[in-house]
């Protein structure tokens, strides 16, 4: 169990010399997930060494360029690769029709089942779930439609506590399973050993939100309440709080605010406007709301 999130890109707009648009490379309980797929990113996932066959799952967030534009070259890719296995891409609606448009004009269709998800609602939605993890949309407030995700662990199973276990000869390995879903044991004589005797608790579940480009947005808060790790954007600082409302953004200030009214562990900044070229002062302004303040940059990894 755990959480290893990879920086890919994390700058607004177009590309620029080291300066990549957003993508992020997620790990979460043995579960490998994209978020966003800017131009570039993968070239950004070779760098990084990630197995383009593990990825099953990409998340975007809105259909701006800046997000998606490296989405059909991915795509064509993993079929250069001969990919057999399914490939669940999440997103907007819309984004069927652009992606299979370029697929269908290029003659580049997949030999791999490519599955979409097309989301509508304002509402926070399951979107995905299965054993390991759950993700779930946060509704954000954008120029066009868009959401931030809420990735989550399963609890896990208990673990075996052997030194109990051990003096217990009735007990076999076939009782293993009942152990690690909570059952207590029975011994032959109906003497009862209790579960928390023999087992451990398992680690807290790790949880991970990231909220791509949105206007500063206190409802989001009781979706996002407690999580480990915090990504929000953090365009302009300050100085330039008056270009928010426009271009509906953030600035890093409002992200610290967003950190510190949900009481998250850590945040994490990124999406810095080109205009800046010192970004360590988008951590400065953001920890006079919120202490625990990280930059997102390139090859960065966060591990929790």
């Amino acid at each position: 169990m755990g959480i290893q999130l990879t920086i890919l890109g994390c700058h607004s707009a177009s590309p620029r010399t080291n300066a990549y648009p957003t993508a992020q490379y997620l790990k979460i309980n043995e579960r490998h997930i994209l978020i966003d797929c800017g131009e570039g990113t993968q070239v950004l996932l070779r760098q990084q060494k990630v197995p383009f066959a593990k990825i099953k799952h990409i998340f975007i967030s809105h259909l701006h360029g800046d997000h998606f534009f490296g989405l059909v070259g991915l795509i064509s890719t993993f079929g250069l690769l001969d990919r057999r296995t399914e490939l669940h891409v999440y997103g907007p609606k819309g984004i069927k029709e652009v992606i299979t448009l370029q697929l269908k004009l290029s003659k580049s269709w997949t030999a791999f089942p490519l599955l979409f998800h097309e989301l509508n609602s304002n509402e926070s939605t399951l979107i995905f779930e299965d054993k390991k993890i759950s993700v779930t949309t946060i509704p954000l407030n954008h120029r066009v439609y868009t959401n931030g995700f809420l990735f989550e662990e399963k609890t896990a199973q208990r673990k075996l506590n052997m030194s109990a276990i051990g003096p217990e000869p009735e007990i076999e390995i076939c009782d293993y399973h009942n152990l690690k879903n909570g059952k207590d044991f029975v011994k032959q004589d109906g003497t009862i050993l209790k579960n928390e005797e023999l087992t451990l608790p398992p680690q807290d579940p790790k949880s991970y939100a990231f909220c791509s480009d949105t206007s500063y947005k206190p409802d989001i808060v009781p979706i996002i309440e407690g999580v480990h790790l915090l990504y929000h954007e953090s365009t302009f600082l300050e100085d330039k709080k008056n270009l928010t409302e426009r271009t509906k953004h953030s600035t890093a200030k409002e992200a610290g605010k967003i950190a510190k009214l949900a009481n998250v562990k850590q945040l994490i900044l990124g999406h810095y406007s080109s205009r800046y070229s010192d970004i360590t002062a988008f951590q400065k302004e953001a920890q006079t709301e919120f202490d625990n303040v990280e930059l997102a940059e390139s090859g960065k990894v966060f591990v929790v």
